[in-house]
């Protein structure tokens, strides 16, 4: 009896599973890029814990806290009132531009009372590069494109999220002597946040930085250089990387020959410090997660 029951279970199993499945309804086809389109919404959640935002959270934000924390007593008073150019009430100069005696006071605005809700924290990672050719022939965005695409995998909505920008292409604002006009292409971008900018942080501080031979650091302002400059205030870590250090990406490495030029790029850490020594606290949290800086 039971060899008779085994060869109708194998038949039966494979007549069910061999064939494909009947389509009952046609996906849709996207009419800019051709490409099929599910009915549903299809979105990407993190599938794996982030060490580096882990670190953040269990480790590095209670020693910022420590570290960046200033003690006031009571309420602060209420900031000066500063006097405009002309008179708001008269009418012939109310429809002037009038900014306040003295002239921007963004350096002179002070950090907000140190709270756990406001600990300096990494907002996004912005990726950036200059093509100077692009300026003749737009082609040569192609080159910095494929780099920006390896290095970031980022692509516009990837996953479902509607926030994700993906590369994006940098065009002038103004003319420069005649060499650049405004609209044209001249560098490509890539803004990271969430799981991959920590991933992005991983591979620069495990893989990159430690295998470039004359990289000490992230060299620092002398010591007598003002902490009231707009970029003091700004909560803004910036370095770049030459061409050369690209190759220490894995994700270029493994296909380096695929690339007929690289690019470097530079890079913007944007914290949510701001205020008088916001860029003190913004490198405070860049070096606690492994990024080095020196003073020469």
């Amino acid at each position: 009896m039971s060899m008779q029951v085994v060869p109708a279970l194998t038949r039966h199993s494979l007549t069910r599973f061999q064939r494909a499945p009947k389509i009952l309804r046609k996906l849709r086809r996207n009419p800019k890029t051709g490409l099929p389109q599910p009915h549903v919404k299809i979105v990407t959640r993190e599938f794996a814990p982030c060490r580096l935002e882990d670190h953040y959270h269990t480790t590095l934000k209670d020693d910022l806290m420590y570290m960046t924390y200033k003690h006031e007593i009571g309420e602060r008073p209420p900031p000066r009132q500063i006097r405009l150019t002309f008179d708001p009430e008269d009418p012939y100069t109310k429809h002037r531009h009038n900014p306040p005696v003295g002239g921007s006071q963004i350096h002179k605005k002070p950090a907000p009372p140190s709270s756990p809700d406001n600990v300096v924290r990494l907002e996004k990672i912005q990726l950036h590069t200059m093509v100077k050719e692009a300026v003749a022939n737009k082609s040569h965005l192609l080159g910095a494109m494929m780099q920006m695409k390896a290095l970031t995998g980022e692509s516009f909505q990837g996953g479902g999220q509607h926030a994700v920008e993906g590369v994006q292409v940098v065009r002038a604002k103004k003319s420069v002597g005649g060499w650049v006009r405004p609209g044209v292409p001249v560098g490509v971008k890539v803004d990271l946040k969430g799981q991959a900018m920590y991933d992005f942080l991983g591979t620069l501080v495990e893989f990159v930085l430690p295998r470039l031979r004359d990289f000490s650091g992230v060299v620092l302002p002398p010591q007598s250089s003002s902490i009231k400059t707009p970029s003091a205030v700004a909560g803004v870590v910036s370095f770049g990387l030459p061409p050369n250090a690209l190759v220490f990406f894995p994700q270029i490495e493994v296909n380096v020959d695929a690339y007929p030029k690289l690019y470097g790029m530079h890079m913007h850490f944007v914290t949510n410090a701001t205020g008088v020594g916001a860029q003190d606290r913004a490198r405070a949290l860049v070096s606690g997660f492994q990024v080095p800086f020196v003073r020469r």
